[in-house]
């Protein structure tokens, strides 16, 4: 897997990491020993960067109990989501609970109450308890308000939705975290897992196989992470083997203009 520096953060992230929306929302010993599982297999296949949110419900709590006696070996993204400085505060305490004491990337969730919480991480980067800040949305909508923050030389990363047919970010927000030397991670890369619902033909991979590229889902990715601006992308899955097949992607070779432009139109005919 490639080690990426996570622009001026200084984070050092593997290409490809994982995400935890929906698929780790989840109750009882047995889901929990799937996730732990799925932990597992990305940490074997060096797929050690994690992100997660209160606003995913368990999963911070969830993700927190995979990693026991292992939190040195992972990267722990996470984020604050609330209205008020309050209760900013409070998920803070618990998200640090989770993940012993320590965040490498927080994250300000959709920029929401954004001020009042870049305050609070900046006063937990000062303790040692969190090592860079950040800023997420996924609406091009709120684009214009995240380039103010970013602009704001307080956050080192973004994380932002980049994918085969979704690619506003191209326009603005990719050239500023290049010229300012934010990290990128990459949120919905599978366009919330509708890219996955069709898939071209075997033989249409076969040009890719040089690069690696066995799978639909691999191709996406490296789509993605041929983009010299984009450090690390975050597909979420509940299935191992779709861990392991989403972290191959992360291995050079990487694509060239053409090889880019024949994915693009291979999604454009499903």
């Amino acid at each position: 897997m490639e080690i990426r520096k996570l622009g001026k953060s200084g984070l050092l992230v593997p290409a490809v990491g994982m995400g935890t929306w929906r698929t780790f929302d989840i109750r009882g010993n047995g889901a929990t020993a799937n996730a732990r599982l799925v932990v597992d297999s990305a940490i074997s296949a060096g797929a050690s960067f994690f992100d997660s949110s209160p606003m995913y419900g368990e999963a911070e709590r969830v993700l927190g109990l995979t990693l026991k006696g292992r939190r040195n070996a992972v990267q722990i993204a996470t984020k604050v989501w609330a209205d008020t400085a309050s209760r900013g505060w409070a998920q803070s305490k618990l998200s640090l609970l989770y993940f012993e004491g320590r965040i490498d990337l927080y994250q300000i969730h959709n920029l929401l109450n954004w001020k009042e919480h870049l305050e609070m991480i900046e006063r937990l980067k000062d303790k040692g308890k969190v090592l860079a800040i950040g800023a997420t949305h996924y609406s091009s909508h709120s684009f214009l308000e995240l380039r103010r923050v970013m602009e704001s030389g307080r956050i080192a990363a973004v994380q932002i939705p980049y994918n085969v047919e979704q690619r506003e970010v191209e326009k603005d927000i990719l050239p500023l975290a290049a010229e300012l030397d934010l990290g990128v991670v990459i949120m919905r890369p599978f366009g919330g897992g509708n890219h996955l619902r069709r898939r071209p033909e075997e033989s249409e991979l076969v040009p890719l196989a040089p690069f690696g590229v066995t799978t639909w889902p691999q191709a996406l990715l490296k789509w993605i992470l041929s983009d010299p601006r984009c450090h690390t992308t975050i597909p979420a899955t509940s299935k191992s083997q779709h861990v392991l097949e989403n972290a191959a992607a992360g291995n050079p070779p990487w694509f060239g203009d053409e090889e880019r432009k024949y994915v693009q139109r291979l999604a454009e005919k499903l």
